[in-house]
């Protein structure tokens, strides 16, 4: 069963998480995603990828918990390991991942979006990690990547007393970085994936794995040192002239790893093709 719907036009790469009717991860479909960024990681034209759920309730409503009724350990390991290994790509991914929460993003949907570089939920969204309940814990990277997000405090309300968050609180705590009206958050998600396909694609991979560097723990003084070295280091290659040159001359730059496709014209594309189905 395919759980995952891929769309790729120009620089911009649609994902959607698609399983009725809550868009539930199962094993498959978390191998399928992780296969699925790392084909775009290689993937040089590839700029951006926007993850969306399926229809206008769920992003994801996290694990399927029919597979853990009878208590079996090894399947609980087998799904351990596929969410922390497909977020986990999903977080060290090389293209901008931005996230349109359009529902419901509970447990392993809140973690996958948690994964992603930037969040747009839709108004009536609601985020939460409510694993404790059924007497689990977040394991796709939820209990740590959450707190760095959002400080330990707002980190435990979620995951220690189980608390939803709706749209407007999520935007205030900075679990989201964009609300939207309801049914708006895949036009948004793309049209800022518009915007990152239109700069430098080794100044965004460099500027990417230098935020990262705080996330990891690398001490300042190391991260500062590397960061100096990746400005200089951009100065050898064409897309700095290019970027010099084209601001100068007031005209949009073409960096070396641009398609013929403007970037507009896929992410409308893309968009076009989800109206469709």
């Amino acid at each position: 069963m395919i759980e995952l719907d891929y769309r790729l036009d120009g620089a911009v790469a649609l994902l959607t998480l698609k399983r009725p009717p809550a868009n539930a991860f199962t094993p498959e479909g978390l191998l399928q995603l992780q296969r699925t960024v790392e084909r775009l990681n290689d993937e040089a034209r590839v700029r951006a990828i926007v993850i969306t759920g399926d229809g206008p309730k769920f992003f994801s409503a996290g694990a399927d918990l029919n597979s853990f009724a009878d208590g079996d350990r090894e399947v609980a390991r087998t799904a351990a390991a596929r969410f922390g290994a497909a977020f986990e790509t999903l977080q060290n991914a090389r293209p901008v991942v931005i996230a349109a929460i359009n529902g419901y993003a509970m447990g392993g949907g809140l973690e996958c979006a948690l994964a992603c570089d930037i969040r747009i939920a839709e108004q009536h969204a609601l985020l939460a990690l409510p694993e404790t309940a059924v007497g689990l814990l977040p394991c796709g990277c939820g209990t740590q990547t959450l707190p760095w997000l959002v400080g330990e405090g707002w980190a435990k309300r979620m995951i220690l007393t189980g608390e939803r968050v709706d749209a407007e609180t999520a935007l205030r705590i900075g679990l989201v970085e964009e609300v939207v009206e309801k049914g708006a958050a895949l036009d948004a998600a793309l049209t800022m994936a518009a915007r990152v396909a239109g700069l430098s694609p080794q100044a965004v991979g460099f500027s990417k794995t230098l935020i990262h560097q705080a996330r990891d723990g690398v001490p300042r003084s190391a991260a500062l040192a590397l960061e100096r070295e990746r400005f200089v280091d951009l100065f050898d290659g064409a897309d700095q002239r290019e970027g010099v040159n084209a601001f100068l001359e007031k005209r949009k730059p073409r960096w070396q790893a641009d398609q013929t496709q403007p970037v507009e014209q896929a992410a409308h594309a893309v968009a076009a093709q989800m109206e469709s189905r």
